[in-house]
């Protein structure tokens, strides 16, 4: 299962976050406590999720623990589930990108994945980086059921233009890994949130 990460901080500002680490909001922690409730919910009906892997960025990692901590699981932390790095965009309203970068904002809008947002990583770096995490997620629990908490520009390198709201999900199976997308086009109203 691949979870997007509760509201944090910034997502309730409206502003790009990339490697940035802030909080959860208070509606964030409420998201995560009942996402925790619902899967618990799930496990008693059906298989139960037997490990917990999450990016080590706060928003990220603290969704993992409030789940974690229902599901009697201990989360395993990988830097690898990090969102892209927009660099100098982290922090800044989609406005103020706009007018700060117009031509690189087009780029990244139309897909190029070359183009490194803010001066962070290209798309090819970081589909690169996401299939390296999701293979030793698959590597470490290989037999079993296993839930991912992580950002939304990583869920779409497996899913590109998909749409999660904070802490919705789906489930990917191991095989679509032969599908990875290096070419993932972004919303750019919510890319890097």
């Amino acid at each position: 299962m691949c979870i997007r990460h509760a509201e944090s901080t910034m997502n309730r500002e409206r502003r790009w976050q990339g490697q940035a680490n802030p909080p959860l909001s208070s509606e964030g922690l409420a998201q995560a406590s009942a996402l925790a409730e619902q899967l618990a919910s799930r496990a008693a009906a059906e298989a139960p999720i037997e490990a917990l892997f999450a990016s080590d960025l706060e928003r990220a990692a603290r969704t993992a623990g409030v789940v974690g901590q229902v599901l009697g699981l201990e989360p395993r932390l990988l830097v690898g589930l990090r969102e892209r790095d927009v660099g100098a965009w982290s922090g800044l309203r989609h406005p103020e990108i706009e007018a700060r970068w117009p031509d690189e904002l087009r780029a990244f809008r139309a897909g190029d994945v070359d183009v490194r947002p803010g001066g962070g990583e290209c798309q090819r770096e970081f589909a690169a980086r996401v299939k390296a995490a999701f293979d030793e997620v698959q590597h470490a629990a290989p037999a079993h059921r296993v839930a991912v908490v992580t950002h939304l520009g990583v869920l779409r390198v497996w899913r590109p233009g998909i749409r999660l709201g904070n802490t919705e999900h789906f489930w990917l199976d191991p095989a679509e890994g032969a599908e990875l997308r290096t070419d993932a086009a972004f919303s750019v109203g919510d890319a890097a949130l």
